[in-house]
């Protein structure tokens, strides 16, 4: 079987084992909705005229071949980069080209597709970088030490372990982070997203470079998180991940929306498949 034939047949058979967990209603407006979205750089259009919206609580993936635009809409969303034209409101609010600090303070985390690990700091200590948005940042407590400030510092500590715990990385707990495997630093990226204490939380690529097990162990982790009220955007190559978690599916193109739908619904759309996968024999 080719490359592409075992890609589709991903797609169109998702893993019996790993079944969306069943959707709970989600009454009110969406947590995110993208509107008219553009996006250029040397007047190529890397996202163009792009909109969706994205419910609460649920699992929702973006697919599309290399280039499609899938991290450069994360980095519109998350603020890394502002739009050309359009814009992103996140819970009913417009936030096209806030700072990425702000977002996070307003409840939004994300993960990188190549890894932002602090290696000159222990595994907890880049945990803890995620709790800083709920510490006392004025000068004169942090200056004189005050014991309110060591009790926080404290149990922000304590909730890194825990968060550590919880994604699997209990026996890292002392470790230095330059030391770790790498499927363990993907685990411990979503950990200090976590710490933030995030509503929606978006992972790009966090499968990526794993092994079977590793991936599983991701795709059990992520439905953890889901199963506990956030809501979560992911970008993932792994079509047997993506077909079995997914709530939701966005594919694009060349930036651009090319199908939209339940999992069954996009692996059927004849555009995705040629788009995502070329010619199959």
């Amino acid at each position: 079987m080719s490359t592409a034939a075992r890609a589709r047949a991903a797609m169109t058979e998702p893993d019996a084992a790993s079944p969306v967990p069943p959707a709970a209603a989600h009454a009110g407006p969406p947590i995110l909705a993208v509107e008219a979205l553009s996006k250029e750089f040397g007047g190529v259009h890397a996202i163009e005229d792009l909109s969706f919206t994205v419910s609460r609580g649920r699992i929702h993936s973006i697919i599309g071949p290399n280039g499609a635009g899938k991290t450069t809409l994360f980095n519109l969303v998350t603020g890394v980069y502002t739009p050309s034209a359009g814009r992103v409101l996140f819970d009913g609010q417009p936030v096209s080209g806030l700072a990425p600090y702000k977002l996070a303070a307003r409840g939004m985390s994300r993960t990188f597709q190549n890894l932002q690990i602090f290696f000159n700091m222990s595994a907890i200590e880049n945990v803890m970088v995620g709790r800083h948005l709920h510490l006392d940042r004025r000068l004169l407590p942090a200056l004189f030490r005050f014991p309110s400030l060591v009790r926080k510092d404290r149990e922000a500590k304590e909730r890194a372990a825990e968060l550590m715990r919880e994604v699997g990385l209990g026996r890292y707990i002392d470790a230095e982070s330059a030391a770790m495997p790498y499927g363990a630093l993907k685990r411990l990226e979503i950990a200090r997203a976590l710490a933030a204490e995030p509503v929606l939380l978006l992972l790009d690529e966090p499968a990526a470079g794993l092994n079977a097990t590793e991936s599983r162990e991701i795709d059990e982790l992520i439905k953890l998180v889901a199963g506990r009220g956030v809501t979560i955007i992911l970008v993932e190559h792994d079509m047997k991940m993506v077909m079995g978690i997914s709530d939701h599916i966005l594919a694009l193109n060349y930036g651009r929306k090319l199908a939209e739908g339940t999992p069954a619904e996009v692996a059927a759309n004849p555009d995705v498949v040629a788009a995502y996968l070329g010619t199959l024999d």
